[in-house]
């Protein structure tokens, strides 16, 4: 598969958001985009469907061959409903079925393959190209949207983010053990940060903001200012 050239990509305005799992970059993104009135894109979201499908199909997550031929026939589609995003698999809405510890594990998986990242790095250009952004990953900034106006590296301390991602599961109605949570935190910090292609890294111009003390208000709040301080300084 060839590379995707970032030259021939016009985008709108958009805002970057990456960092490891359990940091809350979903629920920020979602937020700044309500409020700025851009489409949020949850990259995540897309990796996981890849896992769902291959979970269901028997495939396993790391063959790299079994997934490669299985990406050729995937489809995946986004819509967006009162800043809503809703992701379908095949023709299917997978939104809730995708998020379960098992696929979330799954999703980072997939996602140290080449051929899974720029079949699904495509649409989301694609997407950044027509409309204005909030678009939250791993690899956003640094390979996504490397042009994005306003890049952040959203972070906190592990524990604080295998918490976070424990409650918001139990509050799904689903039976988890936190360290086994956490486990999983670790595993995909040490997945996505040290997979050969696009890894999540931390690039030069990205602003970080630790969300570890601070409330969901404040790291929106942060977040605006520096878009707004950018917005100034660039004209857009």
């Amino acid at each position: 598969m060839a590379e995707i050239e970032i030259g021939l990509i016009n985008m709108s305005k958009s805002i970057a958001i990456d960092g490891p799992a359990g940091a809350g970059k979903s629920t920020i993104a979602k937020k700044v985009s309500a409020i700025l009135g851009f489409i949020y894109i949850d990259t995540g979201a897309m990796y996981r469907a890849v896992a769902l499908k291959a979970t269901n199909s028997g495939i396993d997550t790391k063959s790299q061959k079994d997934l490669a031929k299985m990406i050729e026939n995937i489809d995946i589609a986004i819509s967006h409903e009162n800043n809503i995003q809703r992701i379908f698999l095949d023709g299917v809405d997978v939104s809730e079925a995708i998020r379960t510890a098992q696929i979330s594990v799954g999703a980072s998986d997939v996602a140290v393959f080449q051929e899974v990242r720029l079949k699904l790095v495509e649409l989301q250009r694609k997407i950044a190209a027509n409309k204005d952004v909030v678009m939250d990953g791993r690899d956003i900034g640094s390979y996504v949207l490397p042009n994005a106006n306003l890049k952040i590296f959203l972070t906190a301390f592990v524990e604080e983010r295998a918490r976070r991602r424990f409650d918001e599961l139990v509050q799904k109605g689903q039976k988890v053990n936190f360290e086994e949570v956490r486990a999983d935190i670790i595993y995909r910090d040490n997945n996505d940060s040290s997979r050969a292609f696009a890894p999540l890294v931390k690039v030069a111009d990205a602003i970080e903001v630790d969300s570890t003390f601070l409330t969901i208000d404040d790291v929106v709040e942060k977040i605006l200012y520096f878009y707004n301080e950018y917005a100034n300084e660039r004209n857009i």
